[in-house]
């Protein structure tokens, strides 16, 4: 074998596995947002006690369902 064609294939299998490695990151960082969001209850709790507001369980869970919808349709794009 040449030294070029060596050289060639090496840099296709460079080229083939960092795009590989690339969108499988990626996909697996979307399954794991997805699974575990950045902001829990919690969090949205305490956030709106500092801004004066009294969070109820309602508002809470309206919240965080607009969040989880925003979320799906950010994938779906």
């Amino acid at each position: 074998m040449s030294t070029g064609l060596v050289i060639l294939i090496a840099v296709l299998a460079l080229a083939i596995g960092l795009a590989g490695g690339f969108f499988l990151a990626r996909s697996s960082m979307k399954n794991y947002l997805a699974k575990n969001p950045p902001i829990s209850e919690e969090m949205m709790k305490s956030m709106m006690m500092s801004m004066g507001q009294k969070p109820s369980q309602k508002k809470l869970n309206q919240m965080m369902a607009q969040m989880k919808q925003q979320s799906a349709n950010a994938q779906k794009k």
